[in-house]
C-alpha cells in the first residue's frame, strides 16, 4: 500500500522536503477553489482511459465512484485539505488512495500535473467568465431601466469638466452601456480563445499511451485539443486575457464611479443617492459620503495590479513549465473576486442613483451651452461658413457674459446687433431642450435617437 504521509516523488529523494519550503511551496490554500474542475477533468480522463483499454475497467470504475465521494465530502465541508500534499491535485489523489486503495494509482496514467493544472485552470476561467458576463448583463439592464425613465431629462454635457452642450441624462447613461457591452464582448472573445483542451499533453512532450484527446476535449466542453504539447503547459495567455478584461472593465466602472462622485458633490449637486448607498462621518454630523462609488474607483487598482503581476511573472520564463506559474491562480482568483464584487456594487449604485432634474436643467442653461446651436443655425439658414458663424456666435457669448445673461435671456434686438438678418425663430435655438433634440444624427442625444437606442439595446439583451 502507498504510504499516506509521503509525496508521490519521495522514492527519488534521501531527505524530506524542508518545512519552510513545504509551507511556501504549497498552494492548496489557493487552488482548492479548483476542486470541482479537477474532479470533473479527472473523471473524463478516467473515462477515456477505460474506453481506450489503458487501465482495467474495474479499477477505473472504482476511481469514478471514489472521485464522486470526494466531491460530496468537499461540498459538505468534511474534506480536510493538507498542506503537506501541496496542491488540490495531490490532496484529491491521496484521498482517493484512502477510499479505494491502490486502484487510485491508475488515475494519473497518461497525464502530468502540468497538463492537469492548466486544464483545471482553463475550465475555471471559462466558468468564471460566464459569471462576469451575467453580472455585466444585469448592469446593462439596470442602465437601460434608469435611462428609460430619463429620456427627456436635460443635463449639461461636459468637456474638460466645463459646460459644453445640453444632453439627455439617458444618453449619458447609455454611453456606459456601450462600454460594458465592449467588456462583455471581451469576455466572450476570451471564451473562444480558451477553447482548446490541454488535457493529455502530460509533462511537456505528450504521452506514449494511445489516448483520445478529441474524446476528452469534447467531454470537457472544449472545441478541440491544443496543437503543441510544449506550448500547452507553458501557456497562460488565457489568464492574462482574463485579467486584462477584468482590468478594462474595472476601468470603465471606475469612470462611472468618478462621474457619480463629481455629479453628487456639493459643487455640482446634479445627482443624489438613496441613503443606503451612503455613509456618514465619525465627526461631522451633516455628512453623507458616496463611499460605495469611491470603493468602486479604488478597487480598480487591485485589478490593474493583478494584471501587471502576471505579466511580470510570465515575461522572464523560458518555454515549458516552471514553479513560478504556481502564483498565477491567486492573481486570477483575486482579480475575479474583485471585479465580481465591484460589478455587484455598481449594479446597486445604478439602481439607487437619481437625477436632480431641476438642477440639471438650470446648469444646462448656464455656460452658454447653446452657442454651437446658434452657429449651426447661421450655417443652415443663412448659408454662412461655419468659421464665420463661429465668430459671430463667439461675439454674442462675450456680450452675454459681459451683461451677466444666459443666451436664452437675450432678446431679438440684442442678438441682431451681431447679425441683422434674424427673426423671432432664432430665439428657439437657445432653448436647451430644443438644442438636445436637434442632435438627430445617428448616435446623437435627441429623444428620438435615445428611444431608438433603448429599443435596440433591449433586443440585444434578450
Amino acid at each position: 500500500m502507498t504510504n499516506k504521509n509521503k509525496t508521490v516523488w519521495s522514492g527519488r529523494f534521501r531527505r524530506p522536503i524542508s518545512k519552510s519550503f513545504q509551507r511556501i511551496g504549497a498552494s492548496i490554500n489557493v487552488d482548492k477553489r479548483l476542486y470541482e474542475q479537477d474532479i470533473f477533468a479527472s473523471k473524463i480522463h478516467t473515462q477515456m482511459l477505460i474506453k481506450n483499454k489503458i487501465i482495467p475497467v474495474k479499477d477505473g470504475k472504482k476511481i469514478l465512484k471514489g472521485l464522486e465521494k470526494i466531491k460530496k465530502q468537499i461540498k459538505k465541508g468534511k474534506f480536510v485539505f493538507k498542506e503537506k500534499f501541496e496542491d488540490i491535485h495531490l490532496n484529491i489523489e491521496k484521498k482517493l488512495f484512502d477510499i479505494i486503495g491502490d486502484s487510485a494509482g491508475y488515475m494519473h496514467t497518461a497525464r502530468s500535473r502540468n497538463d492537469q493544472v492548466v486544464t483545471d485552470f482553463k475550465l475555471w476561467v471559462k466558468d468564471s467568465s460566464l459569471i462576469i458576463i451575467d453580472e455585466l448583463n444585469d448592469l446593462m439592464k439596470n442602465i437601460i431601466k434608469k435611462a428609460e425613465k430619463n429620456i427627456g431629462t436635460v443635463m449639461p454635457g461636459f468637456t474638460h469638466l466645463k459646460n459644453a452642450q445640453p444632453i439627455s441624462f439617458a444618453h449619458y447613461l447609455l454611453a456606459y452601456y456601450e462600454m460594458f457591452k465592449r467588456d462583455k464582448s471581451r469576455f466572450f472573445n476570451n471564451l473562444e480563445l480558451i477553447n482548446d483542451s490541454p488535457l493529455g499533453v502530460a509533462a511537456l512532450s505528450g504521452t506514449p499511451y494511445k489516448i483520445d484527446r478529441h474524446f476528452t476535449s469534447k467531454k470537457l466542453g472544449f472545441k478541440k485539443p491544443t496543437n503543441n504539447s510544449i506550448d500547452t503547459v507553458s501557456d497562460r495567455d488565457f489568464a492574462i486575457d482574463f485579467l486584462y478584461a477584468c482590468a478594462v472593465c474595472a476601468m470603465h466602472l471606475s469612470r462611472l464611479a468618478e462621474d457619480f462622485i463629481i455629479l453628487n458633490s456639493d459643487a455640482y449637486q446634479l445627482i443624489s443617492f438613496n441613503d443606503k448607498m451612503l455613509t456618514g462621518s465619525s465627526i461631522m454630523p451633516q455628512k453623507k459620503n458616496p463611499d460605495p462609488a469611491e470603493l468602486i474607483r479604488g478597487r480598480t487598482g487591485i485589478n490593474y495590479g493583478k494584471l501587471n503581476s502576471i505579466l511580470t511573472i510570465m515575461k522572464g520564463l523560458p518555454i515549458s513549465y516552471f514553479k513560478d506559474l504556481q502564483d498565477d491562480k491567486s492573481l486570477v482568483f483575486d482579480g475575479f473576486d474583485t471585479i465580481k464584487d465591484t460589478l455587484i456594487m455598481s449594479n446597486e449604485l445604478i439602481k439607487n442613483v437619481y437625477p436632480n432634474k431641476t438642477r440639471m436643467l438650470n446648469m444646462a442653461n448656464t455656460g452658454y451651452t447653446t452657442a454651437t446651436d446658434f452657429a449651426d443655425y447661421l450655417v443652415k439658414e443663412k448659408n454662412l461658413s461655419f468659421r464665420a458663424a463661429y465668430k459671430i456666435s463667439s461675439k454674442i457669448v462675450n456680450y452675454a457674459e459681459k451683461n451677466k445673461k444666459n443666451l436664452d435671456e437675450l432678446n431679438l434686438n440684442e442678438i441682431k446687433k451681431f447679425y441683422k438678418d434674424l427673426d423671432l425663430k432664432v430665439l428657439k435655438i437657445f432653448n436647451v431642450k430644443n438644442s438636445m433634440n436637434s442632435k438627430n444624427s445617428f448616435g446623437g442625444t435627441s429623444e428620438k435617437n435615445v428611444k431608438s437606442m433603448i429599443k435596440r439595446y433591449k433586443k440585444e439583451l434578450r
